[in-house]
């Protein structure tokens, strides 16, 4: 008999510790941030590596979109390209002849000059060569300015050329699909072979290594709170047993709202309360939608 009091003694405290356990100060269903990766390039999708609930780390090179006409651009345009330099004068060449001249010119020059240091030059052939030289001189100034602008105005036609085809790279980069951050896959909206469109959805994806606790407090547990707030998380379990995680309050609403109507009885929907989200990491047993109490 005794024996009998004291198991159910120890049963009625056990109920008493696990109802105590549990009483919450709040509770709400856990969501997470979600992020829609849209196609940045329209065309046919040749290559769609992806699964739902598949986990895939920021920078994975997932697929592409048909580029084989952005290809065939980027060649034309480089034909254009090297057409239009190929028609740059070479100053070097073009010059050359007018070097020669006045190389045989200057030694011309010196010659005089030492003929007439010996009085057997006249002062009227040194001006002369003189005269010559400067003249050669002007004419390679002229020449080397108006080659200079011929090839810098070719240049400048092959400049938008070249602007079109680094466009033409952004839209091949663009082409690659490549995941831009660590999550998992939760929807996949497109599949290889389909036709696709720029902004429209691929998958959606969303980091589960932490959740977002969403609850609502009322305005007295509103005034208690604070941001970085650690706090407990009870999740409860296939046994009805609690498991406990550690939360930081990441958020809180600064406007009232009505209890959402995800709350059973109309008396609590008409309460004003205030909306908080805690970040909870997750063991692998958090899910998106699980209810959970929380303890401040």
């Amino acid at each position: 008999m005794h024996k009998f009091i004291i198991t159910c003694l120890l049963s009625i405290m056990a109920i008493a510790c696990n109802k105590t356990k549990t009483t919450a100060d709040a509770s709400g269903t856990f969501e997470s941030d979600e992020i829609i990766i849209s196609a940045e390039a329209s065309g046919l999708i040749k290559q769609l590596e992806l699964e739902e609930g598949q986990v895939i780390e920021a920078g994975k090179y997932i697929g592409y979109i048909d580029t084989f006409q952005l290809y065939l651009k980027k060649k034309q345009l480089e034909a254009q390209i090297r057409l239009a330099l190929s028609q740059k004068p070479d100053i070097n060449k073009q010059l050359a002849a007018l070097q020669a001249q006045l190389s045989t010119a200057e030694r011309e020059q010196k010659r005089v000059a030492n003929l007439l240091k010996a009085d057997a030059a006249t002062q009227k052939q040194l001006d002369d060569i003189t005269a010559q030289v400067e003249v050669i001189h002007k004419q390679i100034e002229a020449q080397s300015s108006s080659l200079g602008i011929t090839s810098g105005s070719i240049a400048q036609q092959a400049l938008p050329l070249q602007v079109q085809i680094e466009q033409i790279d952004d839209q091949l980069a663009k082409s690659r699909i490549v995941n831009p951050v660590n999550g998992t896959v939760l929807s996949q909206y497109a599949e290889a072979n389909e036709m696709t469109a720029i902004g429209k959805p691929l998958y959606k994806i969303a980091d589960l290594s932490n959740l977002l606790l969403r609850a609502y407090v009322t305005g007295k547990e509103f005034a208690s709170i604070k941001l970085q707030q650690k706090v407990k998380v009870l999740v409860e379990d296939a046994d009805g047993q609690y498991r406990e995680y550690p939360g930081t309050i990441e958020w809180i609403s600064s406007k009232a709202e009505f209890t959402p109507k995800t709350i059973q009885t109309k008396d609590e929907r008409a309460n004003l309360v205030y909306a908080i989200k805690i970040r909870v990491k997750n063991d692998g047993l958090l899910k998106i939608g699980m209810y959970a109490d929380i303890k401040f």
